[in-house]
């Protein structure tokens, strides 16, 4: 379903957003259990870090977290479980992987408590809350690019005067870059779509492993245009890198969940991890560390001119959709 929202509606502040009280027996229990939880995640090292810290202080359990893009948090999950050694008990994912493993059995069904704290449109039946929302659009580097200067939609970015300038994800080993090009059209029609993504392909423009390396050769000027998560604009400018974002009204975006392993070493340490996680206090740390678009009510991002962002969801991809996108980006991209 074609799901058009305007991302300040679906953070606007409430007074009576839910407190959540850990429960003392569950973490008593994860005490017991080793005293841990290994969360594997595509959350940013020093929000993870910070919330790591956080749940330490909080819970007395440590965390253990792997960071990589999404697309390796999923093969590794499924290369482990795979061979009947899954060593996670918490992934951080994005929507598409996260029901992707959970059809496939490697993720169980929580319902914990901190999900009282979303909105019942962001809870999905099995994964629970949509903790976030990433938004993917054009980031650049104002100082190489002046703002007058900078592309006003996604159609500029295929101009003669761009060319060798633009930065993306590869969209063969990008898990994220393949569905948003696969649901451009829900934001630009069909037909051009098609040729919005002929002429992307055509104008070379430089292919990284994620959108973190993106952003950072635009922090320095190396490629100053990327297509990426637009919080990098907040992030990356808190350490000083000269950054804006293209406001071009509806963007395409995925949600992000978090899920306990259906197999997890630690079980209760990862559902004690998960109401943390889901809380108010975690869901705060992402907006002031990493400018994240968090859907728990009354937490708000950071960055300008949010309440004119329409956040369009990206399609699902199954397994043989990404494959089947990923095949047909490779003739198009070349990196």
């Amino acid at each position: 379903m074609n799901k058009v929202v305007t991302i300040a509606a679906s953070l606007v502040f409430l007074m009576g957003a839910t407190a959540f009280a850990q429960d003392a027996r569950l973490v008593e229990a994860a005490k017991k259990e080793g005293g841990k939880a290994v969360v594997y995640g595509s959350l940013d090292s020093d929000t993870g870090d910070a919330i790591g810290n956080a749940f330490f202080k909080k819970t007395g359990i440590k965390m253990e977290y792997w960071r990589a893009s999404s697309t390796k948090v999923l093969e590794r999950a499924v290369s482990e479980s795979r061979a009947g050694k899954p060593l996670f008990d918490v992934l951080i994912n994005n929507a598409s992987p996260m029901q992707i493993l959970l059809k496939d059995g490697m993720l169980s069904k929580y319902d914990s408590p901190s999900a009282k704290g979303f909105a019942k449109e962001v809870i999905d039946p099995n994964l629970g809350p949509r903790y976030r929302n990433v938004v993917i659009g054009i980031i650049y580097n104002k100082e190489a690019i002046k703002p007058p200067e900078a592309p006003k939609s996604l159609e500029d970015l295929v101009k003669p005067q761009y060319r060798g300038k633009v930065v993306m994800g590869d969209p063969k080993q990008h898990t994220t870059t393949t569905q948003w090009l696969a649901s451009l059209h829900k934001i630009m029609g069909k037909e051009k779509a098609d040729k919005f993504i002929h002429d992307l392909g055509a104008s070379q423009p430089a292919l990284v492993e994620s959108y973190i390396p993106a952003a950072e050769r635009v922090t320095t000027a190396e490629t100053p245009i990327a297509i990426a998560f637009i919080r990098y604009v907040y992030l990356y400018g808190q350490k000083g890198a000269p950054l804006d974002y293209v406001r071009l009204g509806k963007m395409l975006g995925d949600g992000h969940h978090v899920g306990l392993g259906s197999k997890a070493p630690n079980p209760n340490a990862g559902k004690v991890f998960i109401d943390f996680f889901l809380g108010d206090e975690s869901m705060s740390l992402m907006t002031k560390i990493g400018g994240e678009f968090v859907n728990r009510k009354g937490v708000k991002p950071p960055l300008p001119d949010v309440d004119k962002i329409q956040f369009v969801e990206m399609v699902e991809l199954d397994k043989e959709g990404y494959a089947e996108k990923a095949k047909e980006y490779d003739k198009l991209f070349i990196k």
